[in-house]
């Protein structure tokens, strides 16, 4: 019987890297996530224990693998104090050079490397429609997604083969039901809170959770993908567009625009951070497009149907 390709998921504990362990098991991968806290699973997921900086016993599962994808890195939803930005930056940088130390240790290694990444990357936008070769942005958020993959290409030369295959995902805002901002703002909309955030001309660029897990196997079995990739959908829309189907959806009407010093406000009352919710970026997933990815949900309105209604 032949062995199950082998898929390694480096912070593969959380709501996306629960969502792809799922996918790769069903299409009959064995899969691997490294996490800090492992523990036994039913669904056929061996977790392991990582540190997310240094090499140990976890490395011998990159040895044969089929591909390695890294999601590991800290909550961008938290204070940006000088300490907390200085954290979720060391835990995307050490990340990656502990992966890259452990290709090297692989007798056979993994056949192609899937980094995380974000739109963070291009800044505040504003209504500027940006796609791959667009400069990254000058913000805090924009220099830590910058050296994330920096650090990411730079430890790549290192790694052997050469030929390693490498794609970078920039990920946009994820929608689904298990995780993710979606739940929380469909709790404040069905109590009626779910009005325009701040001017509400800000640029959302959102994606489905089922559309992000299949440009991932995407990325993994698509031998011709190479390079940074906006994961987005193919249609981003302001805030207030947001909200608005978002109320459609949950079947609430109107509700008041929550003005800026109140989000910010609000922010600080549940430790997260205001401008996650007030800077606009504004993507497009061209190089996917190239590709002609078959998008199942490629506008708002019917991921949202989909998500907040059971099927």
């Amino acid at each position: 019987m032949t062995e199950a390709k082998r898929i390694v998921i480096a912070g593969g504990s959380g709501f996306i890297g629960t969502a792809l362990a799922r996918e790769f098991i069903e299409r009959g991968y064995a899969v691997v996530v490294l996490t800090r806290m492992p523990h036994e699973r039913s669904d056929g997921v061996q977790e392991v224990a990582w540190n997310g900086e240094h090499v140990g016993e976890w490395v011998q599962y990159l040895d044969g693998a089929e591909a390695v994808i890294n999601l590991a890195g800290k909550n961008i939803n938290c204070p940006h104090t000088k300490k907390n930005l200085q954290e979720i930056h060391a835990s995307r940088v050490n990340s990656v050079f502990a992966i890259a130390a452990g290709i090297m240790h692989a007798k056979t290694p993994p056949q192609v490397w899937v980094q995380a990444s974000a739109v963070g990357y291009y800044g505040d936008t504003g209504d500027k429609l940006c796609d791959e070769s667009a400069p990254n942005g000058t913000n805090a958020l924009a220099k830590i997604c910058q050296d994330w993959e920096g650090t990411s290409d730079y430890a790549k030369n290192f790694v052997k083969p050469p030929t390693l295959r490498k794609v970078t995902l920039r990920i946009g805002f994820v929608l689904g039901r298990d995780g993710g901002a979606l739940p929380v703002l469909a709790t404040l909309v069905r109590l009626f809170l779910g009005g325009t955030v701040g001017s509400g001309r800000q640029y959302i660029s959102w994606i489905h959770v089922a559309d992000l897990v299949q440009m991932f196997v995407a990325a993994v079995e698509n031998e011709r993908l190479s390079g940074p990739f906006n994961a987005v959908a193919p249609n981003p829309v302001t805030n207030e567009e947001f909200m608005r189907e978002l109320r459609h959806a949950l079947h609430r009407p109107w509700s008041p625009r929550v003005p800026e010093f109140a989000v910010r406000l609000g922010a600080l009352l549940m430790r997260g951070e205001p401008s996650l919710g007030l800077i606009s970026q504004r993507c497009s997933p061209s190089r996917f497009g190239e590709i002609e990815f078959p998008f199942r949900f490629p506008d708002l309105p019917s991921a949202l149907q989909n998500l907040c209604h059971k099927s």
